[in-house]
C-alpha cells in the first residue's frame, strides 16, 4: 500500500463522488436556494456532507446488498419522498407566480426557521431512494475493487461531497447582487420548483428503484 496507491484511491473516490453528485436536482437545487439566502447554510452543508459520509461509509462496508434486496422498502421511500418533493415543487412554483415582497431578500432573517431548513434538507436526503441506490449500492460496489484501498476511495468520495457542497451553498452568495432583481428570484424559484416536480415524480415512479442519481 504505497503512496502512488492511496493518492490514486482517493482521487479516483473523490472523481466518482463529485461524477455523482454535480447535476441539477432538488438536493442542490435547495442547497443553493439557501445559499443565495444566506440562511442556515452551515447547517444545511453540513447535513448533506455528513448524510454522504454515513451512505458511502454503509456502502463501502458492504452493505449494498441489503438495499438490493429490500425494493418494497425502496418503494415506500421513493413515494413519500415523491410526495414531498411535489409539494416543495408546487410551493416554489406559487412563490414564482404569485412572489411576495419578503422572499426577494437575500438575508437569513426573512428565509424561515433554522428547523423548518434542516428538516428539509434531511427529507430531501434520506427520502429519495437514488440515494440508497447510488450511494450505497453503487460507490460500494466500485470501492470494493479496490481491495485494502477501499476506505481510502471513500473517503475521496466523501471529501468529494463535503468539497461540492461547500462551494455551493457559500458560494451561492455570490449571486445575490444579481437575485436582488424580483425578476431573477421568480426565476430562481421556477427552476427550483421544476427540478422539484421531475425529481418528485421520477422519485415515486417506476424508475425509484433503478440505479440513477436523481438527488443532486
Amino acid at each position: 500500500m504505497g503512496f502512488v496507491n492511496v493518492l490514486s484511491a482517493g482521487l479516483a473516490g473523490f472523481g466518482t463522488g463529485l461524477s455523482l453528485i454535480v447535476a441539477i436536482g432538488a438536493q442542490n437545487a435547495f442547497v443553493l436556494r439557501q445559499g443565495v439566502r444566506r440562511h442556515a447554510v452551515a447547517a444545511v452543508v453540513a447535513l448533506c456532507a455528513a448524510s454522504d459520509a454515513v451512505l458511502i461509509s454503509l456502502g463501502v462496508a458492504g452493505l449494498g446488498a441489503v438495499v438490493t434486496a429490500w425494493p418494497a422498502a425502496l418503494t415506500l421511500v421513493g413515494l413519500a419522498g415523491g410526495g414531498f418533493l411535489i409539494c416543495y415543487g408546487v410551493l416554489a412554483g406559487r412563490r414564482a407566480l404569485r412572489p411576495a415582497a419578503i422572499g426577494l431578500t437575500t438575508r437569513g432573517a426573512a428565509a424561515g426557521s433554522l428547523g423548518s431548513a434542516v428538516l428539509t434538507c434531511l427529507a430531501m436526503t434520506w427520502l429519495n431512494p437514488h440515494v440508497y441506490l447510488d450511494t450505497v449500492l453503487l460507490v460500494g460496489s466500485v470501492a470494493a475493487d479496490r481491495g485494502d484501498l477501499r476506505w481510502i476511495f471513500g473517503l475521496g468520495a466523501m471529501a468529494a461531497s463535503l468539497a461540492w457542497f461547500a462551494c455551493l451553498g457559500y458560494g451561492a452568495r455570490l449571486l445575490s447582487p444579481v437575485l436582488s432583481r424580483p425578476g431573477a428570484w421568480r426565476a430562481l424559484d421556477v427552476l427550483v420548483a421544476v427540478t422539484m416536480l421531475r425529481d418528485g415524480h421520477d422519485a415515486a415512479g417506476p424508475r425509484a428503484v433503478t440505479p440513477q442519481r436523481a438527488r443532486s
